[in-house]
Formats: C-alpha cells, structure tokens, sequence
C-alpha cells in the first residue's frame, strides 16, 4: 500500500535508510563478530543480543526501502482546502462535548496525535476526509458514533 507523505518526510526516511546502510549496519557486524571471539556461541548472551539488534536493523531497513519505493510525495501547493484530504488542517468541533480541537491529516507513518497530526486512515481521519466546511461527520469508534463539525479546513 503507498504511503502519503511530505517532501520532509521522505527526505528524513532516505537519510536514515542511509544511515542505517553505511553506519549501523557495519556497526551491527563489527558488534557480531566482536562478540564471536569471546568463545562459546551457545552460552553467549553477547553474541544473541548483537545478532538480534541485527535483525531488528535489517527489518527496519527493508520496511524503509518498501515505504520509499511506494511512497506518494504530497506537494503542500497544489492541496485543495474546499473539502477535508491529505494534508489539510481541520478544525472539527464534538457536538457532543462541544469540544474544538484542529487536526492536521497525514499518512500513517506521521500521524503523532501530540502533534495535532491524525492518521488518514484512522476512524476520525477516514470519517473526515472528503468532508466540506459546515458538514458533519458521524464518525464509528469502539464505543459508539461521534458526530463532528466541520468547521474550518486550511493548509
């Protein structure tokens, strides 16, 4: 599935692949083979503990890969504000708690709620998106349907 992302982001994912490749991967080696010389493979927590920290590095490093090799880069200039979509900010309000709150909608990989920055294809994001200002959204959560509305969408 392609990820939606900003310039931003896929540059910062393409320096960490980079990194990954060049540094720690070489560093996870060195920490292998290091280990290896300490005698006995089958007593060493070392030598299990590096080869696992390997492993995890060679995950990340290839979901990186995946994601970049999909990714959709999103150009901030051409976003259309008349209705809710990738990366707009929109101020919703509860019409339960009459509680306003403005969220910027991003692809999974940037979503950071502390950031104000919901997921797209979470169950708030997914209720919002294609919505116009003045709209309201009933949106399906674990503990029943939250209605919101729109009230402000902007870059």
């Amino acid at each position: 599935m392609s990820e939606y992302v900003t310039k931003e982001t896929f540059e910062k994912m393409k320096v960490e692949l980079h990194r990954m490749k060049t540094v720690d991967r070489p560093a996870a080696s060195a920490a292998i083979a290091e280990a290896r010389e300490k005698g006995d493979l089958k007593e060493n927590a070392e030598y299990d503990s590096a080869k696992e920290a390997q492993g995890m590095l060679e995950a990340r490093i290839k979901q990186l890969e995946g994601i970049i090799s999909t990714a959709k880069i999103v150009d901030m200039s051409t976003i259309d504000t008349s209705r809710v979509m990738i990366l707009t900010k929109v101020t919703i309000t509860n019409l339960a708690t009459k509680k306003t709150v403005t969220y910027q909608i991003v692809g999974d990989k940037e979503a950071d709620l502390k950031q104000g920055k919901i997921s797209a294809s979470s169950p708030i994001g997914k209720g919002l998106m294609g919505k116009v200002k003045g709209e309201i959204a009933e949106v399906q959560v674990p503990n029943g349907i939250l209605k919101f509305k729109v009230e402000d969408i902007a870059i």
